[in-house]
């Protein structure tokens, strides 16, 4: 018998890989650059605040990290085409694009301003849009094939009682772009997928992983519905990343993994 040739180590390797990171200083933002980093990928981050993004760069230096920062966000097309043309004179092109970029306005829609709606859509899906165009347009002309990976959410796929009508609308439109997308790349060997997670630590979430009546209260209602019976860690989400932006996730298109402890399985 002939066993298939499967190199499991270099199914996952991204080493010398170039990856745009956009959104880098938010928490999955941070997880992607230390993952593809420490994975030997040659990164290109980008996000709004330039001092926190300076503080990131540096510290991904420390780690032996190689990044170039640029202090953009995709709010335009010149800005996602500024931060294309920063990896590409940065590493010679781009293979792998992390859209971690992305914002949450919790309001009942009676309250809620048509300006305040158009703001989270905006963050979340035009800028996701407007960058997955201008990476797009350089994977194609490469000829190399490429992986574009969306950052969505449980809430792409569940509601929520308390004022989520922008949220999940938003990242319900970008579950349908990463389908749309995964197809209408196919030919030219670029993949497109997104990872939805449920909550995970972060600076935001902090508060629930407390020990104290409200965190217990909060936490053990969540928990409930969580299959796992536990939150998310960061390098819960690090897993399904390094896969969908490597060699392993090739036959994986327009699909949304979610990294949420079995919480919308239910």
């Amino acid at each position: 018998m002939t066993l298939p040739a499967i190199d499991p180590a270099g199914l996952f390797a991204v080493d010398g890989k170039s990856a745009v990171i956009v959104g880098a200083t938010g928490a999955f933002g941070k997880v992607a650059c230390v993952t593809l980093g420490r994975a030997r990928a040659r990164l290109t981050i980008a996000a709004g605040n330039a001092a926190e993004l300076a503080a990131l760069a540096g510290d991904l230096a420390s780690q032996g990290i190689e990044a170039t920062a640029i202090a953009r966000r995709p709010n335009s097309e010149a800005d996602c085409e500024a931060i294309v043309q920063s990896a590409v004179a940065s590493w010679g092109g781009i293979d792998i694009l992390v859209v971690a970029s992305g914002m949450n306005d919790v309001s009942p829609i009676v309250d809620m301003a048509p300006e305040r709606f158009a703001k989270v859509m905006q963050a979340n899906v035009d800028g996701a849009w407007l960058m997955a165009r201008a990476a797009g347009r350089r994977m194609i002309a490469q000829a190399r094939g490429g992986k574009v990976v969306f950052t969505s959410s449980a809430r792409g796929k569940l509601g929520h009682p308390a004022g989520y009508t922008a949220y999940c609308a938003s990242k319900a439109a970008v579950d349908g772009m990463t389908k749309a997308l995964g197809c209408e790349w196919g030919k030219h060997g670029i993949t497109v997928n997104a990872i939805a997670p449920t909550v995970f630590r972060s600076p935001l979430t902090a508060w629930m992983f407390e020990d104290n009546e409200k965190a217990n209260q909060v936490r053990a209602g969540f928990l409930a519905r969580v299959p796992v019976g536990r939150l998310g860690e960061p390098e819960d989400l690090a897993g399904p990343l390094l896969f969908l932006c490597s060699r392993a996730s090739d036959f994986h298109t327009g699909h949304v993994v979610y990294a949420d402890g079995g919480y919308t399985a239910g």
